[in-house]
């Protein structure tokens, strides 16, 4: 093995790991999380997913979360270098599954509806309206991102245990 072959193991392991973490996460909202704060009144739950999405951002999680796009956005490339080379498919679609299914939905989907969730008061009526919308809305595009970390999840396993 070369410096590089172990550098390629090194990433492929980094992204296993980022990627089911993040899927573990997403796993566990989509599973119980949201649907203990669904049986809140409307201003506790949406108190309490604001107090959330407010220590959701932390260094650890937006180093796993963005950390594992960036290793992404590496294997992608590197699988474009290396296409002939065993598991390069593999390293090319679990990149893509976490960039599109993870990272953009999130961008795109989830943080939109957590910046309108953060805007109203939650003993609103508004509140009370958006929190209903936001739960169904919310949770759909998590199970997005479950599935899309859980799947390049096995991709990168696959890649890892591709033969050179």
């Amino acid at each position: 093995m070369t410096i590089t072959t172990h550098s390629l193991f090194a990433l492929k392991l980094l992204a296993v790991l980022g990627c089911g973490l993040a899927a573990g996460v997403f796993f566990a909202f989509s599973t119980f999380v949201m649907n203990a704060l669904s049986r809140l009144q409307p201003a506790q739950g949406i108190a309490a997913m604001q107090a959330i999405n407010i220590t959701a951002i932390n260094p650890l999680f937006m180093l796993i979360l963005f950390g594992t796009a960036a290793l992404c956005l590496l294997l992608a490339v590197s699988s474009l270098f290396k296409w002939q080379q065993p598991g390069a498919v593999y390293l090319l679609v679990g990149s893509l599954l976490y960039l599109i299914g993870t990272m953009l939905v999130t961008i795109a989907c989830n943080v939109p509806l957590n910046d309108a969730l953060a805007a109203v008061e939650p003993t609103s009526s508004d509140g009370a309206t958006l929190w209903t919308r936001y739960l169904t809305n919310w949770t759909t595009w998590n199970h997005v991102r479950t599935i899309a970390a859980l799947a390049a999840t096995a991709a990168f396993t696959l890649a890892l245990c591709a033969r050179s």
